[in-house]
């Protein structure tokens, strides 16, 4: 398993999401991400470099929501990942470590930073048929995995001051050369963090015609997984939120019939926009009904 760049596929990431708490239990979420777009197939060297690298990061509070981002060309050293030693990193922000399972992060922007140090507690898992990852009816994919079970603290720097906070946290790692198809508008992408320590994820893509394709893992606590193809997992929208001119749901009703899961996820901020040179939604999320627990959402195409 190669934690590192696959520089022969379009596109690639490494995506970090945290649900955290203060020490006055106030929630907090954390976003770090680093992707990697190749604009070419083939592999030039230093400033010819085919490879483009970009990064987000975002904290969200109850009532406030920082975003910054960065880019960088690949070949020049300013940005990229080594597998062993892992570290990914862009200017100064990086995520790095010995291995995968011992990490530190930080990520700095005009009015917030952070630093975070991150420790697993269970394995790396693999969605779909072995980390194959389907994504459409006429077989788009993605190769696709993830560490669910670090525990994360480590400090925030909001403009109110420096708040210590600690929580769960999740890295996804995938990489595809034909992620969407033409008829795709989107997603809607849930990682969950139950409180009997299962963790789920699911997604869901949006057709232009109105329907959707799904998919989804339930992950035990000790790893083992369960996958579920199309119309297993069920997404349905509750209620709009106005940001601007766009309407989005920011309040859901997630149904997984076969492990009984019936909850509500609802946006922690519903003010959770990343308004950055692609635009998307991206913030924690506090679950209820069936389970209990915390997550992360995130929405395109709206």
């Amino acid at each position: 398993l190669d934690h590192g760049s696959h520089n022969e596929y379009r596109v690639e990431w490494w995506y970090l999401t945290a649900n955290l708490k203060g020490e006055d239990g106030t929630p907090y979420g954390i976003q770090w991400t680093l992707f990697r777009t190749a604009r070419s197939p083939t592999e030039g060297n230093s400033w010819l470099s085919n490879q483009i690298w970009f990064a987000h990061a975002a904290v969200t509070t109850p009532n406030e929501h920082f975003t910054t981002e960065r880019f960088a060309r690949g070949g020049i050293g300013q940005a990229g990942v080594n597998a062993k030693p892992f570290e990914a990193w862009i200017d100064e922000w990086s995520l790095s470590g010995e291995n995968f399972d011992e990490l530190s992060v930080t990520a700095t922007g005009s009015n917030f930073s952070y630093r975070m140090s991150l420790e697993a507690n269970g394995p790396l898992v693999f969605h779909g048929d072995k980390g194959y990852s389907i994504k459409s009816s006429a077989g788009q994919a993605s190769y696709y995995y993830s560490q669910p079970f670090f525990k994360i603290k480590g400090t925030l720097i909001l403009p109110e001051g420096s708040i210590n906070v600690s929580g769960s946290a999740w890295l996804d790692r995938e990489w595809s050369s034909q992620p969407l198809s033409e008829n795709q508008s989107g997603w809607d992408w849930f990682s969950l963090s139950l409180d009997d320590g299962v963790k789920l994820m699911g997604f869901q893509l949006r057709q232009t015609d109105g329907s959707t394709f799904s998919s989804s893992s339930w992950i035990e606590p000790d790893g083992s997984l369960t996958s579920y193809g199309n119309t297993e997992f069920i997404a349905k929208p509750l209620n709009l939120h106005t940001i601007g001119e766009k309407k989005l749901p920011t309040h859901w009703r997630l149904l997984l019939e076969d492990k009984n899961v019936d909850v509500t996820v609802k946006a922690i901020n519903p003010n959770a926009w990343m308004n950055l040179s692609i635009p998307y939604w991206e913030g924690p999320v506090d679950i209820s009904g069936s389970h209990s627990g915390r997550g992360y959402l995130e929405m395109t195409g709206y």
